[in-house]
């Protein structure tokens, strides 16, 4: 669906319309499933139907049309448009991995973080304990993240592009050292090429995008777009037929969903390209309701069963800025060597072999 073509004089030059998407959805908690809605925003929820994931996907695209038509017709910048028109102007495809994937797929045995930047939550609102972008980005790349997604919804999650802005400045000052600039992700659901173009100028190299708010043919179309202003595209599917039509459709970097870690294993499993392409699997890491961070241990056993990648969000914000557990002890944990065969991790106070050890203790 596109919304009706806007004139120059409203749109500075933008020669096809604009769409987003926007979740606005209440999930009913529950203490042993969750799901990603199309936002990226992990959630509690007892719904994993495919009808269910379906309607989100209706709903998210429809909400987020007349947003777009205002940012449309406010005037859309030059540099924005710049951008779009060398997408629309296409580029040969290559193969290969682009610098996102690349940076995502270590070795076996390894598991690279995509640590997301947001501001404000459902459940609470904008929280005080978040740091600015500009501080908090630092703390990504020290502590070990391999890509930094900003959730750039304001209704959402509180940022909107000129935070991408902020933090590729920001990951910028680190070329010639040790670690060196991050890539920055866009997370705000893709519904239009106008917002990979967006995305581009305010300086993010890749852009997350869900198959059960566009769907196939559109993940299609995105991937080339995308690819000719070299932006790479990860999708996220729900499960195993939506994951081999991402790929079908010439995605290579997929982020899976699922109720636990078993159903993300499934629907990895068996997922190919053709030839010998490789595909980057993600992982995305749900919130827990509680203090015990059970999920460092799920990116272990993820790692462990073959995936490349975790998204985490919600969950490095669960105890603030602690000085054992804030959200850069939390990423260099998730990528530390331990496994759930020897260790266990626990809030302080926790019991349990591990429990003696904060977080910040197992890092390695």
């Amino acid at each position: 669906e596109f919304l009706n073509s806007v004139s120059k004089t409203e749109s500075m030059g933008l020669y096809t319309s604009a769409l987003t998407c926007l979740v606005l959805l209440t999930a009913t908690p529950s203490s042993d499933a969750f799901s990603v809605l199309p936002s990226n925003r992990p959630v509690f929820t007892s719904v994993h139907s495919k009808s269910a994931l379906n309607a989100i996907g209706v709903l998210a695209r429809k909400a987020k049309e007349a947003e777009v038509r205002s940012y449309v017709e406010g005037g859309v910048e030059e540099d924005v448009l710049a951008k779009y028109e060398a997408m629309k102007g296409g580029a040969p495809e290559s193969n290969d991995p682009g610098p996102v994937q690349t940076s995502l797929t270590k070795r076996k045995g390894n598991i690279c973080i995509i640590s997301e930047y947001k501001k404000k939550f459902e459940s609470a609102g904008f929280i005080d304990e978040i740091l600015e972008p500009n501080i908090i980005s630092s703390t990504f790349r020290e502590f070990g993240a391999s890509a930094v997604s900003v959730l750039a919804d304001e209704r959402v999650g509180g940022c909107t592009y000129d935070d991408i802005k902020i933090i590729v400045k920001e990951q910028s000052n680190s070329k010639g050292e040790v670690p060196g600039p991050l890539p920055v992700i866009s997370s705000d659901v893709i519904v239009d090429e106008i917002q990979i173009a967006r995305a581009a100028a305010a300086g993010a190299e890749a852009y997350f995008v869900t198959m059960s708010v566009v769907g196939p043919d559109k993940i299609q179309e995105f991937v080339k777009l995308g690819s000719a202003i070299g932006m790479e595209t990860i999708v996220n599917v729900s499960g195993k037929d939506e994951a081999q039509k991402a790929v079908d459709m010439g995605a290579r970097m997929i982020c899976i969903s699922g109720a636990d870690v078993n159903a993300k294993v499934e629907a990895k499993e068996g997922v190919s390209a053709p030839g010998d392409e490789q595909v980057c699997f993600i992982a995305s890491i749900g919130a827990r309701d509680d203090k015990s961070l059970a999920e460092v241990e799920e990116v272990w056993q993820l790692r462990d069963k073959g995936f490349q990648g975790a998204f985490v969000s919600d969950c490095l914000y669960k105890s603030g800025n602690d000085s054992t557990e804030h959200p850069g002890a939390i990423i260099r944990s998730m990528k530390a060597k331990s496994s759930v065969k020897w260790a266990s991790v626990k809030a302080r106070g926790g019991k349990g072999e591990g429990a003696k050890e904060y977080l910040g203790d197992i890092m390695m």
